[in-house]
């Protein structure tokens, strides 16, 4: 095995490859299809807990992995809003608070790998990976349920202040890097 293809890599790469049949799954008219959806979503979530578990439970963090774990999870977060937006699940401006959130940490790290500095993750980036998580299985899971609409318009609510708060959180850590 290459050492770039770590089992975390491996795990982060599930992840990229899970997001096609999450859109399948999402966008399909089979019966259960929401609820399957929800399950592949849920099992390419838990791959970005468990690679990073592993990584450095085993000392086996690489650049490969410092590269595309934020990129897939960006990848796997931002494909099923838009898809959700298609369908009239969210409104289209949660996705524009996520994607610019997600932009300008990105742009942080950016700026900080060029000089030699690892922006690593914070409480409140963790919670708003959870919430957001959260968010979209209850999108989806509410077509089938209609009784989760309103606790899933209140994790949209609780989402995006998680998102916004973790956005000003890293500007105001890593504010040397932005001026």
């Amino acid at each position: 095995m290459s050492r770039h293809l770590t089992l975390p890599n491996q795990l982060t790469i599930l992840r990229l490859l899970l997001v096609p049949l999450i859109g399948w799954t999402l966008t399909a008219g089979f019966a259960y299809h929401y609820q399957v959806s929800v399950a592949v979503y849920a099992s390419a979530a838990a791959t970005d807990t468990l690679d990073g578990r592993i990584a450095r439970r085993r000392r086996i963090v690489s650049e490969l992995g410092k590269f595309l774990d934020p990129l897939a999870d960006k990848i796997l977060v931002i494909t099923v809003l838009v898809i959700l937006v298609g369908a009239n699940l969210v409104p289209s401006w949660v996705v524009v608070v996520v994607f610019a959130r997600e932009f300008v940490i990105t742009g942080i790290r950016f700026v900080a790998a060029g000089q030699g500095v690892v922006v690593g993750s914070t409480p409140w980036g963790k919670s708003k990976t959870v919430t957001q998580n959260l968010m979209i299985g209850l999108l989806i899971l509410q077509e089938p349920y209609p009784v989760l609409r309103p606790v899933a318009l209140a994790f949209v609510i609780i989402a995006v202040i998680a998102t916004v708060a973790s956005g000003l959180d890293y500007l105001w850590r890593y504010r040397r890097f932005v001026v």
